[in-house]
């Protein structure tokens, strides 16, 4: 390459330089900088390099300077993104469920590319996810992006939704009709994106797992459901449901160790009353979508968390104990010994 064949070019070269090559750990000499930049095809000398330096001072990018030894190093001491923060961005991406294995490759060099590549050695991390199954269905990242869009552009939309058979082939619900929606929320739920959608035809607001949808379209229709979704609360309609499984909406009451506290907080938030009940325990009242996973969260608790109340509630608690008894008999009941 030409030396000085990419003079104009010398400024754009500089902060390519400083991002890739420094950080508040890792510095350049002048000598290494003017080497760098011959590379580059731009010829520099010591003394436009300063005042090239204070520009990029003035223009908002952090150049220092440190005397090391009888070296001078420069380097960019700070960016957008401090690498802590990197690093939560990166474990975030490859623990997300809804993010596929090549997707979550992608945007993890995104990210090391906002790093200097001395840094961007702490980003390749093997983050601990406890075995999680990642999604199959690569076009979540723009699914994500078309309801974004339509919520942005008070659209509704239409999709299909499928589930997988025993033969982990997709097999379309509804024999393949389309749903039509006004999307209103997206969340992110048991490490599942889910979009939040008020269904006209049926009158109610709904969720769907956004990996489970195809095909889907943005329709010049104005979305429907704005008095339905002027109150809503998305965290408490969160909190009610379970694996986002929905169900009768109901207010049971639960009879709490005082140890346990941390657990209803955690699933239900602070905003609730709890109602001393003897030396050891306390009531509580909350909102549930009552449903088979509410009732295997509340058994999965043991001694430590019990339903009290209303009747009806307790009285679907024993049929699903009673038909858990009967999936799992006892040996001797079978025959064995």
């Amino acid at each position: 390459m030409a030396k000085g064949s990419n003079q104009k070019l010398k400024m754009l070269y500089l902060v390519k330089i400083f991002t890739e090559e420094t950080d508040e750990d890792h510095g350049l000499t002048m000598k290494e900088i003017i080497d760098k930049l011959s590379a580059c095809g731009v010829s520099a000398d010591r003394k436009t390099l300063y005042q090239d330096f204070e520009e990029l001072a003035l223009f908002g990018f952090d150049i220092v300077s440190d005397r090391i030894g009888r070296d001078t190093l420069y380097s960019l001491a700070s960016r957008e993104f401090e690498l802590p923060e990197l690093k939560l961005l990166v474990d975030a991406v490859q623990g997300s469920r809804f993010i596929t294995e090549k997707k979550s490759n992608e945007l993890i060099g995104k990210l090391e590319r906002l790093a200097s590549r001395h840094q961007a050695r702490y980003l390749q991390r093997q983050v601990v996810t406890g075995g999680r199954i990642k999604t199959m269905n690569e076009s979540i990242y723009y699914l994500v992006d078309d309801i974004h869009s339509a919520i942005a552009g008070d659209a509704k939309i239409r999709f299909r939704y499928f589930q997988w058979n025993e033969k982990k082939e997709q097999v379309l619900r509804r024999n393949g009709a389309w749903y039509e929606v006004s999307p209103w929320a997206l969340t992110w739920d048991e490490q599942n994106y889910y979009m939040v959608a008020f269904d006209a035809a049926e009158g109610m607001i709904k969720h769907y797992r956004v990996d489970k949808m195809k095909d889907l379209a943005i329709l010049e229709e104005r979305r429907e459901g704005r008095e339905q979704f002027k109150s809503f609360d998305l965290p408490r309609y969160s909190a009610r449901l379970f694996g986002m499984f929905g169900g009768e909406e109901v207010k049971v009451t639960l009879r709490v160790q005082n140890t346990m506290a941390g657990v209803i907080i955690d699933r239900f938030g602070k905003d609730l009353i709890f109602i001393p009940d003897g030396p050891d325990h306390f009531l509580v009242h909350v909102d549930v979508a009552l449903s088979r996973q509410f009732l295997g969260w509340i058994i999965a608790l043991g001694d430590g968390v019990a339903l009290t109340g209303p009747p009806a509630v307790l009285a679907r608690m024993r049929e699903e104990i009673a038909r858990l008894a009967r999936q799992y008999p006892d040996a001797n009941e079978k025959g064995g010994s």
